[in-house]
């Protein structure tokens, strides 16, 4: 099977990597992503818009899975084609614009993300992606995290 960038199963086929719609609590948002990690992912929508700003939902503002390669590359799937990755507010914070956040929310952006086990594009070397949220660490972590943090399966 293939994997993502960041190493997790992703094929075309959503079924075949477990990708389902799950609700974010407080919003009118669902987001699509896989099962074994929706509870980090989701959850941490959830706090990115009660502490962070809220999610909006408009049109192709805020998504999960979407089988592609990482942009610019031909041979490299992103974390998107996997389930393993979420984008929020796209169009408030653009791909390459740096500073689309208030300064203060920052520390609280990195630390909800290190909570959730998760990357931020924010923090990339090269070209930012301020929207973009990643799983980054494998299943079993995931697994452990999910059961750390006392998540329950999102639905």
């Amino acid at each position: 099977m293939l994997t993502s960038y960041n190493g997790w199963p992703a094929s075309k086929d959503q079924a075949e990597i477990g990708v389902k719609a799950y609700k974010v609590e407080g919003t009118n948002l669902k987001l699509r992503c896989a099962e074994k990690v929706a509870p980090l992912l989701i959850n941490f929508a959830k706090e990115f818009n009660e502490l962070i700003e809220p999610l909006e939902g408009g049109g192709l503002d805020d998504w999960g899975y979407c089988y592609r390669m990482v942009r610019g590359t031909t041979d490299k799937l992103s974390n998107h084609s996997s389930g393993t990755a979420i984008d929020l507010n796209a169009t408030k914070h653009p791909l390459a614009k740096v500073g689309t956040f208030e300064a203060s929310k920052v520390p609280m952006i990195r630390a909800l993300a290190k909570k959730y086990g998760l990357a931020w594009g924010g923090d990339y070397k090269n070209r930012k992606d301020e929207m973009h949220f990643e799983i980054s660490i494998g299943p079993a972590k995931v697994a452990e995290l999910i059961t750390k943090l006392g998540l329950e399966k999102s639905e």
